[in-house]
C-alpha cells in the first residue's frame, strides 16, 4: 500500500520522503488537484493508496463507505512541510504496522514522538 497526500499537503513532501515511501504521490501528481474528496477516496481505493490528510471528511467517508482506503489523519493543526516529514519519519514503524494491518482503518497522528 502506498501513500497519497491530500491537496492541503505540499507535493514537496513526496520528494522529502522518497527514501522511505518511494511510491508516494500527492493528488496534483495524479491530476486530482481539484477533485472532490469522494473522487480522491475512490481513486485511492482503486489504486491501493492510503490517504494522508488533515481533513476529517475522509474519516467521514470511511465511516460511510468503509475501507479500503486506509486513512492517516494528521490531527496536528497546520504544520510546515518539514514538520510533516519529521512527524511521518518519527512514526515510520507505527505507519508501516498500520499499513500492513488487516483490521485497522484509520491512524491518527497527533504529535511527533520525542
Amino acid at each position: 500500500m502506498n501513500l497519497l497526500f491530500d491537496q492541503n499537503i505540499s507535493p514537496k513532501l513526496v520528494k522529502q520522503l522518497e527514501d522511505i515511501f518511494p511510491e508516494a504521490k500527492q493528488v496534483r501528481q495524479l491530476g486530482l488537484e481539484n477533485a472532490s474528496d469522494a473522487a480522491i477516496f475512490e481513486y485511492a481505493k482503486k489504486h491501493d493508496y492510503a490517504i494522508v490528510t488533515f481533513d476529517s471528511d475522509f474519516v467521514d467517508l470511511n465511516i460511510i463507505k468503509g475501507f479500503p482506503p486506509k486513512i492517516i489523519w494528521l490531527r496536528t493543526g497546520n504544520l510546515t512541510t518539514n514538520s510533516i516529514s519529521e512527524l511521518l519519519r518519527n512514526n515510520i514503524s507505527v505507519i508501516q504496522d498500520f499499513l500492513n494491518s488487516e483490521e485497522h482503518e484509520i491512524l491518527e497522528l497527533i504529535k511527533s514522538k520525542l
